[in-house]
């Protein structure tokens, strides 16, 4: 049982890295979907209903001044006001998210989450396998994204945001069947902010582990530099 819950570990890091954006700092735009200048931030609403009793809780993303390389990439470093940071990198027209999955399970993923000048129907995946302790084989997961709206205008928390891109993300995996493991994760991206909303629905029910995600995320506020 162990093995599983980190296996589900896996899967909720991968899907919380569906939530905040930004890009090179060397180069801030502001006609982008991400915005590097150190001091911007962003502030999120997020309710957790995945059990009985709804949880919500607020935070900040601050970006800062700093930069790191990873795999050959520059990407921008974003603090979380309740700890730890974020990686992201714009190349080209494509956006990038470097995340280490919590837990102690220390694996790492570079996710490629938006791209924003494919048309409406394009679709990109990645596969990942990862070797995770107390489970004896590696654990391979197929993240699927999906162009599925492309400038059409959104309200969220009472604000009209006008150019933003739905994507839609599923999840899947070669250790269980379709059927036991579903998902339905949508993400909006505006204009200069990034993120702005984000839905993230999975349900697995696979040899005795049942859980259940879902977590709705919404901006709140923003100050961008």
């Amino acid at each position: 049982m162990k093995s599983k819950n980190l296996f589900f570990l896996l899967v909720a890091a991968v899907i919380a890295s569906c939530g905040k954006d930004n890009t090179n700092p060397s180069n801030p735009t502001t006609e982008s979907y991400i915005n590097t200048n150190a001091g911007s931030s962003w502030t999120y609403h997020s309710v957790d209903s995945s059990n009985a009793t709804p949880q919500s809780v607020d935070y900040v993303i601050t970006s800062t001044s700093d930069d790191t390389t990873v795999n050959g990439k520059e990407y921008h470093v974003y603090r979380y006001s309740y700890g730890g940071s974020q990686y992201l990198n714009l190349t080209g027209n494509d956006y990038y998210q470097f995340d280490t999955i919590p837990g102690g399970v220390g694996a790492n993923v570079e996710r490629l989450y938006l791209k924003d000048n494919a048309a409406v129907g394009t679709t990109w995946s990645q596969n990942f396998t990862l070797n995770i302790p107390d489970i004896p084989i590696p654990v391979s997961m197929t993240v699927s994204n999906n162009i599925v709206e492309k400038g059409i205008s959104r309200t969220v928390n009472g604000m009209n945001y006008s150019n933003v891109i739905h994507v839609s993300t599923s999840l899947s995996s070669a250790l269980i069947p379709p059927a036991s493991f579903t998902s339905k994760i949508d993400s909006y991206y505006a204009e200069k902010y990034g993120l702005i909303e984000n839905s993230t629905i999975i349900h697995i029910d696979y040899q005795g582990l049942v859980k259940d995600i879902n977590i709705q995320t919404k901006l709140t506020g923003a100050v961008l530099k």
